[in-house]
């Protein structure tokens, strides 16, 4: 039985990441929204964070997914890691 090596590509990763990513945006401007009570700064509420996630996203999941590919490139042996 033969196997075929195929990787991922950055875009494609970033797909399957973007839900996760966004989730994680949303909830790290909230808390921030938050910490910003004590400098006198309203609170966002949720929702807020949420719509505000989800074009902040987009970028960190972009590099959210060229983190997890040089890691996999790593695992695989395809790339030296960093010393």
């Amino acid at each position: 039985m033969t196997t075929t090596e195929t990787t991922w590509p950055v875009k494609k990763l970033a797909i399957v990441l973007y839900p996760f990513t966004a989730a994680a945006v949303a909830i790290n401007l909230f808390l921030l929204s938050l910490m910003g009570i004590a400098l006198g700064l309203p609170a966002l509420s949720p929702l807020t964070c949420i719509w505000l996630s989800i074009p902040l996203g987009i970028p960190a999941t972009w590099a959210a997914a060229r983190w997890v590919r040089g890691l996999m490139d790593e695992a695989e042996g395809r790339k030296a890691p960093d010393a």
